[in-house]
């Protein structure tokens, strides 16, 4: 009798991790993203911020489709530090096939395909795997963690109380404090009360996501079945990935997030030469330095650039 009791034990405890990771990976969303182009070495991965409309989560009669309020770059060389790297929506690049333009045109004009054909012409870098999350999906995947901690100081040159009627946020006083789904998403998509507008606003996108890498991390949602059932509901209906990346390929990459994000890893921005850079017929757009910026992804592919906090404003 103990014998079997134990078996069945053993048995749940091993299908239960089995069978929700099937679970979850026939949930996911596929999309043909990716170029085709020849693998470079180690992986990539592309996340993208869906800003669509349609949901109607955000209430925007006026934008029409879908554009990149985030685009982050996570690459894990064979050897040296993981990075993530934002680059800003108004980067001026070279789009495949358009003359030059904000990336952000890119995602709007021919979606994830070209949108991963301009990252691949910009970093050097052959995308391994793409990864889109919609508006709705930061709400979700918040609430079903019961909240995250964040942060929002001065650092930054923000004035307080922050009270910005566009993304929604409404922050009274410096400090960190627990928000829910709602709450994030403004966080997230606030620029215009940063004077440091997309790059502070990119800030803030790693910091939300390595909150809600930590708190799904937490033994307390690890060990309850209700708890990971309910965030990866949320979490894979909220995701539309590339047709070759499944449900193990999403759990490397929060892996590399986190690696990313700790004390070994590189974060931030592309070097930038110019935030308010006018080159015509592209309104204000952000110019990345062309002589640094090769050197600085080919650095992140062969896993030399020392860890730390990379890009950001430009000093004058």
């Amino acid at each position: 009798m103990v014998a079997a009791v134990l078996v069945l034990v053993l048995l749940l405890v091993i299908a239960w991790p089995v069978g929700l990771l099937v679970w979850a990976d026939g949930k996911i969303q596929h999309t043909a993203a990716l170029s085709g182009a020849a693998n470079t070495p180690g992986t990539t991965y592309l996340l993208a911020g869906s800003d669509s409309r349609a949901d109607g989560v955000i209430e925007d009669t006026e934008t029409v489709g879908a554009r990149t309020d985030t685009i982050l770059v996570l690459h894990v060389p064979e050897s040296g530090p993981a990075a993530l790297i934002s680059i800003p929506r108004d980067a001026y690049v070279d789009i495949p096939g358009y003359d030059p333009n904000k990336i952000n045109a890119a995602f709007a004009w021919g979606g994830a395909p070209l949108l991963v054909q301009t990252v691949e012409e910009l970093t050097g870098l052959t995308v391994d795997h793409y990864v889109e999350v919609g508006f709705g999906g930061v709400e979700e995947i918040v609430d079903a963690l019961g909240g995250v901690e964040l942060c929002l100081d001065g650092s930054t040159g923000i004035a307080f109380p922050v009270n910005e009627p566009k993304s929604g946020l409404i922050w009274d006083t410096p400090g960190c404090k627990t928000v829910d789904g709602v709450q994030a998403l403004a966080f997230s998509r606030m620029r215009y009360a940063d004077p440091s507008g997309d790059i502070g606003r990119g800030l803030r996108q790693r910091q939300l996501i390595s909150a809600v890498a930590a708190k799904a991390a937490d033994p307390a949602v690890l060990l309850q079945p209700g708890k990971q059932v309910a965030l990866i509901d949320s979490g894979t209906g909220a995701l539309t990935a590339s047709d070759e990346t499944g449900i193990v390929d999403l759990g490397r990459l929060a892996l590399a997030f986190r690696s990313a994000t700790g004390p070994d890893g590189i974060t931030g921005t592309p070097p930038i030469s110019d935030l308010d850079y006018r080159p015509g017929g592209a309104g204000s757009t952000v110019r990345l330095d062309p002589d640094q910026t090769p050197t600085f992804f080919s650095s992140i592919a062969d896993g030399t650039l020392a860890p730390g906090v990379y890009g950001g404003v430009p000093t004058p």
